[in-house]
């Protein structure tokens, strides 16, 4: 009887064939960059590919599932493909843009939300942009969980509800919903847990909180741009660059360009000049969660949004707000 075949080689073999010419270790690298889990190392799953392949040994040959095709003689080597990506920015065509982010449900904030979305639906905004982690995801966290806490399809219930309040508030607004770290806990758990089924239609994120039906496009970690504006949701720019100075300066930072971000929770603002005093602004915006869960009581948080007025020839205006306990919106 044969021997059923692992996961990890399954995929492997898949990737030995969309590949043919790709290099061991290029693949044993793109291996570990997708499936963290599957393998424990690069090596061994550079060790799992020449198994795959053939290239163990004259015995392997007769094993091999997927052999790499032989080289002729005098044949020349080749730059190996590139298995990189793209990061490709997102252009918005609007003209005034409400932005929301870091609402957290079903952890949130009701007299925050309500307040941004009743200034943005007084605003007339066209376009909405849910700048990541709308939704909170506890239950699939890395982190410690508390189990009396809400379950995941309860989660997803209550978020579905909190999109479908925007949608009634918004009828005829271009809703856009980035991805933000939080819903990025749903893709690592499958991954971690079952990437068998990762590829499965009603297992996506955006089958899940049924985006279609509620004319609302989903995109990934590409940064929005509002005409010359780039939006990031603020967990692209890597660990800690928040915390020795204020988030938009961090932000700059890193950047070294004009942005708009969230997943601080904080309202804050910075603009620096180079030698010929040309001005490179950035801002962070604040939270629409509550403001002391149990894992961050003290803190720095502020309630806020933002809106972002787009001319023809793509310069902007930035309006970033804060809320107060009394649902007051305040000019930051």
């Amino acid at each position: 009887m044969a021997i059923p075949k692992s996961a990890g080689r399954i995929y492997l073999e898949g990737l030995c064939k969309k590949f043919p010419d790709a290099s061991n270790i290029g693949l044993a690298k793109k291996a570990k960059q997708e499936r963290p889990e599957t393998f424990a190392s690069v090596e061994s799953a550079r060790t799992l590919i020449r198994v795959i392949r053939g290239a163990r040994g004259k015995q392997s040959i007769k094993q091999a599932t997927q052999p790499r095709p032989k080289g002729k003689a005098g044949q020349v080597p080749k730059m190996p493909p590139s298995l990189a990506e793209p990061w490709v920015p997102i252009e918005l065509d609007c003209k005034r843009c409400g932005i929301i982010s870091d609402v957290h449900i079903p952890y949130h904030s009701e007299i925050a939300f309500e307040a941004a979305v009743k200034s943005l639906k007084k605003s007339k905004i066209d376009t909405l942009l849910i700048n990541g982690d709308f939704a909170d995801f506890y239950q699939v966290s890395r982190h410690q969980r508390d189990p009396n806490h809400r379950k995941l399809s309860v989660e997803l219930k209550l978020v579905i509800e909190g999109l479908e309040w925007l949608r009634s508030e918004f009828p005829k607004q271009k809703i856009l919903y980035k991805m933000g770290n939080h819903e990025e806990r749903w893709d690592h758990f499958i991954w971690n847990r079952a990437p068998e089924i990762y590829d499965l239609a009603n297992i996506r994120l955006d089958e899940l909180l049924q985006l279609k039906r509620l004319k609302i496009e989903m995109v990934g970690d590409n940064p929005i741009m509002l005409g010359k504006l780039p939006v990031l949701h603020g967990h692209e720019l890597g660990k800690s660059i928040f915390s020795p100075v204020n988030p938009a300066r961090g932000a700059f930072l890193r950047t070294h360009h004009r942005v708009l971000v969230s997943h601080s929770h904080q309202t804050s603002n910075h603009t620096d000049t180079d030698m010929f005093h040309s001005m490179t602004p950035t801002w962070s915006m604040g939270c629409l969660c509550d403001m002391t869960p149990k894992y961050a009581r003290v803190n720095r948080w502020n309630h806020g949004f933002a809106m972002v007025d787009v001319s023809s020839d793509g310069n902007f205006n930035v309006s970033n707000y804060r809320v107060n306990r009394r649902g007051e919106v305040w000019s930051a």
